[in-house]
């Protein structure tokens, strides 16, 4: 099973790259562009076939290592390898 895991920090949390990246698209000339957030992408490759166990272990490992759940939300896709 394959896995891909979006962290995206939370509303109210400051986002100091995505205002950087926000200013830098301006300065390129690209108009109109607010509010940008940026996260982190992880995929994972998981030797198992239950999409319910799958999906727990993925939580577990946000939970515990990947996402700090303090400041960021995670959201997990399960497909098949």
């Amino acid at each position: 099973m394959k896995a891909t895991i979006h962290i995206t920090l939370k509303n109210g949390v400051l986002d100091p790259q995505g205002k950087a990246i926000e200013n830098a698209l301006g300065s390129l000339g690209f108009g109109g562009v607010d509010d940008v957030r940026q996260g982190k992408l992880i995929e994972v490759s998981l030797d198992e076939s239950d999409a319910d166990k799958a999906r727990a272990t993925l939580t577990d490992m946000c939970e515990k290592l990947l996402a700090n759940t303090v400041i960021e939300n995670y959201d997990i896709h399960l497909s098949e390898a």
